[in-house]
This record gives structure tokens, sequence and C-alpha cells, in this order.
């Protein structure tokens, strides 16, 4: 049946995709549809058509589901930052488990020994780390501040944001109101966000630098919310402090008597919480002995090797950054750590020493692109056991499938963690022994 891209559509929605959108039966063909959920009635209107995708515009429930919940949220549907508010909070976690599970099934073609219980924290106010937009709209004559809209390169007109840690729950509407006043409101894109246990920081992508009253005015706001206030003129290394004697940036992992050192760019795990308790089900899948050496791949700034360190007889923790490699180095002396190295690595190739050499154990926490080389690696590397922390159910699922059935491991466990509620991202931890 062929439709006009206005016509208006009835449709029951059997499922929901991967990406958190609702997949509607239209006579026998599948429509992705944003916002609608699985059980419903709705009406659509036919939007785009790719190769063999097609989406539809959520026009009306006809009749609801019973999964479905009021959006806290007044931006939700436009703001891009969040896609499952509509969702009952217990069947979100259910899907995240079940488009897991389909995956290492489809993908990989593996099924996990057993399902532990799914890591949760805070449904709000859990987001420590952000990227934010800041754009002046001539037509409105004024500066929104807030998350990309949905499928839109457009900035969200926002005045607070639900998942943003505190303050930086308030500051789209504060920082707007300072970027609204200043003569360089065209010339400040974005901001940066990052929390830390005491304190917090703001960076500022400023494309001139700001005169004597815009940065009066940015310090008066960092006073007011407790944080401090960078500019970022040029790449990374160009962020510094507006103000003196910026506070120490850090996060405690207690159970294991850490104490990681962050900078305002560097990469930390979204929701303090819920990465506590990973790192917790981390050491507690990896259960290193005293006479056990580690290797920690993408180690970052030491979030597992250092809380492993404490329990193996070394650890080895390999990153791409040589910033975040330097700071985690850093990190462990802090601690009194010296039984952990770091090494600069691009793992998505070369040959490296370290995959030439046997370990015990293996750890590690890829980006989206997975971990192939490393699970190419394996033969030779033989440890007994691997643990998989995954952000990406797919690749996960491909790396997962070439442990099992290429190299002689199987799955023992899975898990989810609910690093983003209220999304549709899904991360995991997988556990991994050797067969023999």
């Amino acid at each position: 049946m062929a439709s006009r891209p206005d016509e208006l559509l009835t449709a029951d929605v059997i499922d929901l995709a991967h990406d958190g959108r609702g997949v509607a039966d239209l006579g026998g063909r599948r429509i992705f549809v944003a916002g609608a959920l699985p059980g419903e009635r709705v009406v659509l209107r036919a939007e785009r058509k790719h190769r063999r995708v097609r989406e539809a515009e959520l026009v009306e429930i006809l009749e609801p589901s019973k999964a479905r919940v009021e959006a806290p949220c007044p931006y939700f549907g436009v703001c891009g930052g969040c896609d499952l508010q509509h969702l009952d909070y217990a069947r979100q976690l259910e899907f995240k488990q079940r488009t897991l599970a389909e995956q290492l099934s489809r993908i990989g073609e593996v099924v996990p020994g057993e399902w532990l219980p799914t890591l949760t924290g805070p449904e709000w106010h859990y987001r420590r780390r952000a990227r934010i937009g800041i754009k002046y709209v001539t037509a409105k004559e004024r500066v929104l501040v807030g998350f990309r809209e949905r499928a839109s390169p457009y900035v969200t007109d926002m005045a607070h944001c639900r998942v943003l840690v505190e303050p930086f729950d308030r500051l789209p509407q504060a920082l707007g109101e300072i970027v609204q006043a200043s003569p360089l409101r065209q010339r400040i894109p974005q901001a940066e966000i990052a929390a830390g246990d005491a304190g917090g920081a703001i960076v500022l992508r400023v494309l001139e630098p700001p005169g004597a009253d815009d940065r009066a005015r940015l310090l008066e706001l960092g006073q007011s919310l407790g944080v401090d206030i960078y500019l970022q003129p040029a790449g990374p290394d160009s962020v510094t402090p507006i103000g003196p004697d910026p506070q120490p940036l850090y996060y405690r992992l207690d159970a294991h008597d850490v104490r990681i050192d962050f900078e305002p760019g560097d990469f930390i795990q979204i929701n303090a919480r819920v990465n506590a308790a990973m790192v917790d089900a981390v050491i507690e899948a990896a259960a290193p002995g005293k006479a056990d050496r580690v290797l920690d791949l993408y180690c970052g700034l030491g979030n597992f090797s250092l809380p492993l360190a404490r329990r193996a007889a070394s650890v080895l923790g390999v990153e791409g950054l040589g910033a975040l490699v330097v700071r985690a180095a850093r990190n462990a002396a802090r601690n009194g750590i010296d039984n952990a190295r770091f090494v600069t690595a691009d793992l998505e190739g070369g040959e490296w020493p370290f995959f030439r050499e046997a370990w015990d154990l293996v750890v590690l926490d890829p980006a989206r692109a997975g971990a192939a080389s490393a699970m190419a690696a394996m033969p030779r590397m033989r440890p007994r056991r691997v643990v998989y922390v995954s952000c990406h159910p797919g690749t996960l699922a491909r790396d997962a499938g070439a442990l099992v059935r290429e190299h002689g491991y199987r799955l023992t466990s899975a898990r989810v963690l609910d690093m983003f509620p209220h999304t549709h991202h899904v991360e995991a931890i997988t556990v991994f022994d050797r067969d023999d």
C-alpha cells in the first residue's frame, strides 16, 4: 500500500526498536515511530523513506499502552537528551535487558549462562558530565542553552534540565541570561559541565576572548553555583580557569579506598552512583587473586585499574589518550598504588607487546566501536576470565561471538547497567570464562 508523504494512517504498534522508537505494523510493513509504545493504536503521518527504513510522525494515540506514563519534563519530545520518559521506568529496564539479549542472540549467536540483576541508580539528577549547545536565535532575539533537539541541529529552548546533577540542573536559564547580555552572544557556541564529589566546572567554548564585564558576570555565576568557570578558546589544551585557585575535581570509590582526580575535559562515567556500583561489580566478577596479572584495556583515568591493583599482583592499564595515561599514573601515585602502570596505545591498530603476553585476567571498557583487535589477541593472551564492559550492545555481541565461537570462551553472565535512565542507551557487564 503506497502512501503520500502527508497522508494520515492508522496502525498498531507491535514492538520497541533498539533505539527506543515504536515499531508499527502498517499492512505488513514495519514503520518506525518516535514516541509510540507497543500495544498502542496510533494515527501516523508518513515522513520520509530511506532504502529499507520508513519513518512516521506520531499524530494521535487512539489506544494508549498501560506502560505509558506522563513525561515529567516539559521539553520531552523536543529535546534529544531523553527518549523514553513516556515509558514506565520498570518497563525501561525490561526493554534494555531484552535489547541486550536480542543483540547477543542475533548478532553474536550467544546466550549468557546467567542474567544478573540490573544495576540502577537515581532516575533523575544523575548526569554529572554533559555538553550543551548555546545559540543566539535572531528571530527570537535571545540566547538558547540546552541539549540539541531530537533529530535536529537546533538547540532546545529550555530553562532547566531534570537529568543534570544539581546545581547544573538550573544552568540553561542562568547561563542563557549571561550570554544574552554579552556582546559575544554569537561567539559562544557550547558549554561542557563536569561535577566531582566536591565542586564542579563549566567550560565555555569561546571564539573570541570575553571582556572584563563578561568575565565578572561569569565569575558571579560560578560563585552562585559553587563551581569554577573555564574558557576554551582553541583545542582541549587551551582550557583555563577565569578565577584563581579552582577546586580540584575528583570522585571517590570508597569501597576500594580510591580517589580519582580528573580535569574538566576528561572522560568520566556519566552516572556517579551507577559507576561506583559498576566498579564493585567488575571487581567482584574479575575476582583477582594476589598472584594475578591483570590487563585493563581502555583504562581511562584508572577507574578499574586502581581498584583492581588493590587486589592483584600487578595491573597494566592501556589507553589511547596520552593525557589520560599521565593522569592515571598520577592517580596511582596519589593513592599509594605502586603495582599499576599505564601505557599509551591505539588499541584499534598495531601489534602491541602486551597482546603477546599471557594474562590471568583481562578487563576492557571500549568505546562504541568495540574491541575487535583485543578479541583477535585473546588466543595469545589466554586469560582465564574476560570482563567486558560495553556501551553498545551490537559491538559487544559481535565481540562476544568471536570469544565464544572462535576462541574457546563461554559467556558466563550478563547484566545491564542503567547508566542513562529515560534513554534507550544500554550499557552492560559481561563475563567470559575460558572453557579449559
